[in-house]
């Protein structure tokens, strides 16, 4: 079997800025990338401890050929948080949900234990995407 690892996940957001004060100043991801290409950008960022996986912040719609009315639609669907969420993993869910909602993020839940065997919480990006954040309990 071919040993395969995760390198990149992609997370839409509509305002690259709002994204990178975000993820760089409240969640503490570092900023490894940021290009811009044809009036849309792309912010890749990264946890310290995971140098070999990334996270790109990308337009909702990034293809330069869509439609005016497809790009409402995906506009539409990030502002309803319709889409995707990602989940991150903690060693203290109630350190890290302070330190995310004493920023002002948007608390979706606070912390609490799951019958799957883990604490968790979760927010809301300055894009309506859910982030979750997870400890393993009995670590």
């Amino acid at each position: 079997m071919a040993d395969i690892k995760l390198s990149t996940c992609f997370i839409a957001v509509d305002d690259p800025d709002k994204a990178i004060a975000f993820y760089r100043d409240v969640l503490g991801l570092e900023v490894r990338n940021d290009v811009g290409y044809e009036g849309m950008r792309w912010v890749t960022v990264g946890s310290p401890a995971q140098p070999d996986v990334s996270v790109v912040l990308e337009p909702p719609l990034a293809d330069p050929n869509a439609s005016e009315d497809d790009r409402r639609v995906m506009a539409e669907l990030l502002a309803k948080g319709l889409l995707r969420g990602v989940l991150f993993s903690t060693e203290n869910c109630d350190a890290t949900f302070k330190q995310i909602s004493d920023a002002g993020a948007d608390v979706v839940q606070e912390p609490m234990d799951q019958f799957y065997g883990v604490r968790d919480c979760a927010f809301r990006d300055p894009a309506g995407n859910l982030l979750r954040f997870t400890q393993q309990l009995g670590e």
